[in-house]
């Protein structure tokens, strides 16, 4: 297993669960200090990061990036791959097929979280699950092309009501042509929707690719009441070899934040 530390380039998510918010030079600097293997990093949109710049700060600080989200298509265009509307919905999709060309470059993969969408009004589950799986089903493989998976992220029911728990989004997947498909497993939305997260992890097998190192309380573990050692039993019992990624509220500071993750990491991986 390796650590992560997120970096958020968006500026209306300052405050949320992000650790770093002021740049990828800042935020490269600080993991490197604290010891962490990579970066994650939540951009405005796959164009506005330069990937000569982000290489250079990769090399000189040693790291790499575990993945890079989507996230901000919703959050700044409200982009969704669910939008009633289709024109939202491909725009939705051009948004992720650059962040997966972006991530390519660095061998990351993409993370579809709140771009999934949810459905609302007249809108069924069975219509916003089959555009997901439309969609899912085209980048899927256009990562493939790439050389990468696609990483999607089940959320707590007060995030999206398409699918929240692990087993439910394994069985969504297991409907679908495309192989490429993984799951990223946030302890965070897992202890609101899991009877228990080890159980989830084991029953949800090869697809958990990547994991947000949270508490229950969204801050970083140790720091709420998460049992953390039989979920770290359950990873290595699946040859778990990916990121456990700090996607935490910057509380009570960043660097605090920061250092309590990497102290965790070190405790619960050792």
């Amino acid at each position: 297993m390796k650590s992560a530390v997120t970096i958020s380039l968006v500026p209306e998510t300052k405050g949320g669960p992000f650790v770093f918010s002021e740049g990828l030079r800042d935020g490269c600097r600080r993991a490197a200090e604290l010891g962490f293997d990579a970066v994650e990093i939540f951009p405005p949109a796959a164009e506005r990061i330069e990937p000569q710049e982000l290489a250079q700060l990769l090399s000189e600080h040693k790291l790499h990036v575990a993945a890079i989200g989507t996230g901000a298509g919703w959050v700044t265009q409200k982009l969704s791959l669910t939008h009633p509307d289709p024109a939202i919905r491909m725009r939705a999709r051009t948004f992720v097929r650059q962040i997966i060309d972006l991530g390519a470059k660095f061998s990351a993969p993409a993370i579809i979280g709140s771009l999934q969408g949810r459905f609302e009004g007249s809108l069924t589950h069975a219509q916003a699950a089959a555009w997901l799986a439309e969609a899912l089903e085209e980048l899927g493989e256009h990562a493939a092309a790439q050389g990468q998976v696609l990483l999607l992220e089940p959320l707590n029911r007060y995030e999206t009501n398409l699918f929240n728990r692990l087993a439910d989004v394994a069985a969504f997947l297991d409907k679908l042509c495309s192989r490429n498909l993984r799951i990223l497993a946030d302890l965070f939305h897992l202890s609101i929707e899991e009877a228990s997260i080890p159980d989830a992890l084991r029953a949800t097998g090869s697809y958990v690719a990547h994991v947000h190192f949270a508490d229950s309380n969204r801050r970083a573990i140790g720091l709420g009441h998460t049992d953390v050692p039989p979920i770290i039993a359950a990873l290595r019992q699946l040859n778990f070899q990916g990121y456990l990624s700090a996607e935490v509220l910057p509380l009570p500071d960043s660097n605090t934040a920061a250092r309590q993750t990497i102290q965790s990491f070190r405790k619960f991986t050792a």
